[in-house]
């Protein structure tokens, strides 16, 4: 069983998108990848031994965010093109697409449950689409500039939005309202999601700054200011003990929640950070770059059960359920900055030039919308002609 800090390490680079990758996305099953980029693409890699890569054409514009559904069934993509697209991940490339936003959609993504779909957009809007009957479903409006982002929380039963009018802002599923709304004057957050228990949230700074925000307080948690430019992403990892943050200085860094320090610099791309994501079950993580590349990383430093992390480190003392935040992370908001000391890693070989062959790339254009979901069910059962089995699987 590996050390708690064993180091993360670089697994291997994916070439095949020719411009900025934007968003990553494992599958349930940690056995694809998906991607999306300015080049107009998303692309499907295929993560065994010989690895493969389908690459998705539909979208008129930059595809500006991808992500897998709960159960891998589907992928939703957003585009520059005003639309939202929700894919078969198959040889036939079918997709569906949603209209209905007036400006370029930043992201999208699915709810826990994989029902729901919601969107962010330059047109100032949110929108909660239904994924079984591919129609939009209503609206949120409060913000006053582009909404960068937007995420379900865990139970769904919440929102939270991030937008250039310099507000992180918690939505009620249910009432169709804003209940919360953390400002940050020194910058916009570009992208917020919640974590694994639902308690918290986390902003990527464009003032370079990442912070924690306690929901049920309205409490700032913790502050970390360890980049030298703007922060694009973060992601949790699934204990929650662990925040991995993807910047415009050329960097990852993981932070550690429970010990409140950063401890993991990572190096690799060239130019911008532009997206990072953990696996379902933490054991990996993928990151995006402005350099055109997918650099798939193996986590190793969380390699045992993170139960007896907490266990380790904890001593709840309230009862509710899920715990109040305040028993997990440290109860000070104050400032983390990048003095700290944090092990570097570098990879053993420069990204750009390594050996490693790039996968063979199957370009397929997007089909005819595929009508309903009733052949493609978003629980269980079996797969309509899907990229990782049946009939039409591509194979590795």
């Amino acid at each position: 069983m590996a050390s708690a800090l064993e180091d993360p390490v670089l697994l291997r680079p994916l070439r095949g998108h020719r411009a900025a990758v934007t968003g990553v996305s494992f599958s349930a099953d940690t056995a694809g990848l998906a991607t999306s980029s300015l080049d107009r693409s998303l692309m499907i890699w295929k993560l065994k031994k010989q690895c493969r890569a389908y690459k998705f054409v539909g979208h008129e514009e930059a595809v500006t965010s991808v992500q897998f559904s709960p159960e891998g069934r589907l992928l939703a993509s957003s585009s520059q093109d005003r639309t939202v697209r929700l894919w078969i991940p198959c040889i036939h490339g079918e997709s569906s697409v949603l209209k209905g936003h007036t400006a370029s959609v930043r992201s999208v993504s699915f709810s826990h449950d994989g029902q729901f779909l919601v969107s962010a957009s330059n047109d100032k809007s949110i929108k909660i689409w239904s994924v079984h009957r591919q129609r939009h479903l209503f609206s949120l409006f409060q913000h006053t500039h582009w909404v960068r982002c937007a995420k379900f929380s865990p139970d769904g039963r919440l929102i939270a939005s991030c937008s250039e009018d310099k507000s992180v802002k918690i939505w009620d599923t249910t009432n169709k309202t804003c209940i919360d709304s953390f400002i940050d004057y020194g910058g916009f957050a570009n992208f917020a999601d919640f974590n694994p228990s639902g308690t918290c949230i986390a902003s990527a700074g464009s003032n370079h700054t990442v912070k924690l925000w306690d929901i049920r307080m309205n409490k700032l948690l913790q502050h970390y200011r360890v980049h030298r430019a703007g922060v694009n992403c973060v992601s949790f990892h699934p204990s929650g003990n662990y925040l991995i943050t993807a910047s415009s200085d050329g960097t990852l860094k993981i932070l550690d929640l429970l010990e409140g320090r950063l401890i993991y610099t990572l190096h690799g791309h060239k130019g911008p950070v532009l997206f990072v994501a953990f696996s379902k079950g933490g054991e990996k993580f993928a990151s995006g770059g402005a350099d055109g590349q997918v650099l798939l990383w193996k986590t190793n430093f969380d390699s045992f059960d993170y139960k007896e992390v907490l266990k380790h480190h904890i001593r709840r003392i309230h009862t509710d359920d899920p715990p109040h935040l305040l028993d997990i992370y440290p109860r000070s908001p104050h400032l983390h900055d990048e003095k700290l000391q944090s092990v570097e890693v570098n990879p053993t070989f420069d990204v750009t030039d390594t050996q490693t062959p790039d996968p063979p790339v199957v370009e397929i254009t997007s089909s005819l919308a595929f009508g309903t979901l009733s052949n493609v069910p978003v629980h269980g059962g079996p797969v309509h002609q899907n990229l990782f089995c049946g009939k039409d699987a591509m194979h590795c």
